[in-house]
């Protein structure tokens, strides 16, 4: 069963092997949907298109049991300025958020990333925050790109979650995983991982 989900709280994330415990508005319920699993990096206001089954758990009631996920971008300005205020972007708080998604609307995030000088449109915004903004955002994609990645070649969600320094990582390999998305993984193993053991988490170190 497939689910789109906004979501509204946090209840429970364990950042070291990204197990979670969420609320969620999801279309059709009247109620905040509690959504479990591993979902590495979830933040309030995240959109999250989500594969999994309902269950009852005998103490807290139903819960949607998240099998496999992937984000997409709110749809809407509530959820623009709660994902942006979420502190996901560093730079941008609730304060921030707010003036930012009233300045540019809908093109918010196109205009950090492509254009981001604009952001000085916006009271209180200068230079040394317009940079910190748009490094964390572009850093944040590079990150998600990289789990992607990891993810499609056979680690878990759980496992990806272990990975101790995952800017390490994106230093280490490059362009490798954003550019080369069919990239062979064997190959990735043999050099960058030479002692990995089936199941393992994907340490890179080199």
């Amino acid at each position: 069963m497939k689910l789109r989900a906004v979501i509204e709280r946090i209840t429970y994330q364990n950042g070291e092997n990204g197990y979670s415990i969420l609320k969620a508005r999801v279309k059709g319920y009247d109620d905040l949907v509690t959504l479990v699993g591993n979902m590495l990096d979830v933040t309030v206001g995240t959109v999250l298109v989500a594969d999994g089954q309902w269950k009852v758990n005998r103490q807290y009631g139903s819960q949607f049991v998240v099998e496999s996920y992937e984000e997409a971008m709110p749809a809407t300005l509530f959820g623009l300025e709660k994902y942006l205020g979420s502190g996901l972007v560093k730079g941008i708080g609730p304060k921030f958020s707010k003036l930012i998604v009233a300045k540019f609307g809908m093109d918010t995030f196109d205009i950090i990333e492509h254009d981001s000088k604009r952001l000085a449109e916006v009271d209180g915004i200068g230079p040394k925050r317009i940079r910190k903004i748009h490094d964390s955002w572009m850093k944040q994609l590079d990150i998600k790109d990289v789990m992607v990645f990891l993810q499609g070649n056979g680690v878990s969600t759980a496992y990806a979650a272990k990975i101790p320094d995952r800017e390490y990582i994106l230093y280490v390999v490059g362009d490798e995983f954003t550019s080369a998305p069919s990239y062979d993984v064997a190959k990735l193993k043999e050099e960058f991982a030479p002692n990995l053991k089936k199941g393992a988490p994907f340490f890179v170190s080199y």
